[in-house]
């Protein structure tokens, strides 16, 4: 799956991002909205890591689904 199709397919998949990143709550889901930035942005603010380290767990999570 590519970001394009988590965009699209947003609703069915952010749970399985609550899943994986645990300190998302559903305001955070429903901000995000499908949008890679606005995830990457969220979970640097939520657990304090550099911008790297979070896009690639981001893409490790799209890589498994």
């Amino acid at each position: 799956m590519n970001w394009n199709q988590i965009e699209g397919n947003w609703e069915q998949v952010k749970g399985n991002a609550q899943a994986q990143w645990g300190r998302l709550t559903n305001d955070d889901v429903d901000v995000i909205a499908g949008n890679r930035k606005a995830l990457a942005g969220k979970l640097q603010e939520l657990y304090g890591k550099q911008e790297e380290e979070v896009e690639r767990e981001i893409d490790e999570w799209i890589a498994r689904h």
